[in-house]
């Protein structure tokens, strides 16, 4: 298993409190366990804990979304991308949230409301 490194723009913060509230659900399962004969419920609710924590691990590599921004990775693709009767400016990419924003702000600046 790889581990694609991640910025801290593109995690969720929602992802990362998930991965930590499940590793630290594991460990105060795995320090209070019985040395000696654990029960079977006990390796049971350990188990689970850290079945959440690696479904929260690899959400948090899972990379880039479809609109590869680092702001918005599970957002909305702008429907003009690649659209080669009307082409975005250069430099844009294909986040609708971003996108939207540049043209809110070219149409400010231009004096449109």
């Amino acid at each position: 298993m790889s581990v694609v490194p991640r910025t801290l723009a593109s995690m969720s913060y929602a992802d990362l409190r998930e991965l930590q509230s499940a590793l630290n659900t594991a460990s105060d399962i795995a320090f209070s366990l019985d040395a000696a004969a654990p029960a079977p419920h006990e390796a049971d609710q350990l188990l689970d804990a850290l079945r959440r924590a690696l479904t929260a691990a690899n959400a948090l590599g899972a990379g880039m979304g479809a609109t590869g921004c680092a702001e918005h990775p599970r957002g909305p693709v702008d429907p003009l991308y690649g659209d080669k009767d009307d082409p975005l400016p250069q430099g844009w990419g294909r986040c609708l949230l971003c996108n939207d924003r540049r043209r809110r702000a070219g149409a400010q600046r231009r004096g449109w409301r």
